[in-house]
């Protein structure tokens, strides 16, 4: 058994200021991790920005066995999710890209070679249940939807290639549930939601179950798989 600090024990939550992020750090440091946080906000790391991102890949010594990214956002610049295809615009659906997958794939690019070469590693990213194209019944939430969609395939093209180089890693999109955050507050009334620090918990518990077999694919929080 390795002690805390080693390899083995070394986890990265980027996103980390968020309410998932910070439940995700928190639970995994009380679980004797060695936890690295990196935000936008505390270490200037903009997903909008891709020399930011590269910065803040060479400036992290060592490799992590888990390297969790915890960002997204719903509404931006004050533009929420679309009702129907009437309210869809230019400047809303790009930004979503830019944020939901432009954003997250970058980060897959300047973080994936920080994951050992060999032995078991994970390399997630919080996806969301409405990303999915065949569980899509309701329509709506054009944008946000979209851009999750194209962060699923991201995922699902990361993990071929990570396999090649790392063969042991794991490379999955996880959905958290409805979770009480900022994020999500104004749409909380239609389901019901779990705090932080329960969905973290969840997702932690599905990861510690991924197999090399798994890389690839999309999980809920309860470790259900889900169709794309």
């Amino acid at each position: 058994m390795q002690q805390p600090g080693t390899t083995r024990d070394r986890a990265l939550v980027i996103g980390a200021s968020g309410g998932i992020g910070g439940a995700l750090a928190s639970a995994l440091e009380r679980r004797g991790h060695e936890v690295r946080r990196l935000s936008r906000t505390g270490d200037g790391l903009d997903l909008l920005d891709e020399p930011s991102i590269e910065q803040a890949a060479r400036g992290l010594p060592g490799e992590f066995r888990l390297i969790l990214v915890a960002t997204g956002a719903l509404t931006i610049a004050g533009r929420g999710p679309e009702k129907t295809i009437m309210e869809l615009s230019q400047e809303s659906m790009q930004d979503q890209l830019l944020l939901n997958a432009v954003g997250p794939a970058l980060v897959f690019k300047h973080f994936h070679h920080l994951l050992p070469r060999r032995g078991r590693s994970v390399l997630a990213v919080l996806s969301a249940r409405v990303g999915s194209i065949g569980d899509n019944r309701l329509g709506g939430w054009i944008s946000y939807r979209t851009a999750k969609a194209a962060l699923n395939q991201v995922v699902r093209t990361t993990a071929i290639e990570l396999a090649r180089i790392r063969r042991d890693a794991i490379c999955v999109a996880l959905h958290p549930g409805t979770v009480a955050t900022a994020l999500s507050q104004p749409w909380l009334g239609r389901h019901a939601a779990v705090s932080p620090q329960e969905s973290a918990q969840h997702l932690i518990e599905v990861i510690d179950q991924l197999e090399r077999g798994d890389s690839g694919g999309f999980f809920a929080w309860d470790g259900q798989p889900i169709c794309w």
